[in-house]
C-alpha cells in the first residue's frame, strides 16, 4: 500500500454510504493524526489503535438523525502532485463551513488552528 491516507479516506466514505457503525483502516502516524483532527472537529465519534504487531485503526463513524456528518471528503494533495499553502493562502472549504486538514511543521492540524498559529504547510484533506 503506497498511499494509506487515500485508502483511509475511501474507507470512511464507503463506510458512511453503507451506514456502518465503525470501519478499520491501516495504521500510520499520519492516519492517526488525521483521525485526531477529525475527532476534534466533530466529524467522527472516536478512533483507537488496535493490534500488536500489525496495527490497525478502528474508526467509529458519526451520524446525525441517520445521515452521515461527512457529506464530502477528498484528498487534495496527491502522490505525484503535492499541494502546499502559506498561512495567507490556506483554502477555505465551503466558505469556512468545512475543514481543511494540513500537515505543518507543528504537526497535523485543521485550517483554523493553522491560521491561529500562523503556519502553512501541505494541504492534505478537505472535509464538509
Amino acid at each position: 500500500m503506497s498511499d494509506t491516507l487515500a485508502d483511509m479516506i475511501t474507507r470512511i466514505r464507503n463506510g458512511q454510504k453503507a451506514n456502518k457503525v465503525s470501519i478499520k483502516a491501516i495504521y500510520s502516524k499520519l492516519n492517526a493524526n488525521v483521525c485526531d483532527v477529525l475527532k476534534n472537529e466533530g466529524y467522527i465519534e472516536s478512533f483507537e489503535i488496535i493490534g500488536d504487531n500489525k496495527k490497525d485503526l478502528s474508526i467509529t463513524l458519526k451520524y446525525y438523525k441517520g445521515s452521515p456528518l461527512i457529506n464530502k471528503i477528498e484528498k487534495i494533495t496527491k502522490q505525484g502532485c503535492r499541494v502546499y499553502s502559506s498561512v495567507e493562502d490556506i483554502p477555505k472549504t465551503i466558505g469556512g463551513l468545512g475543514t481543511t486538514i494540513l500537515s505543518t511543521s507543528k504537526g497535523v492540524m485543521s485550517d483554523s488552528d493553522a491560521r491561529n498559529q500562523k503556519v502553512g504547510g501541505e494541504v492534505l484533506i478537505s472535509v464538509f
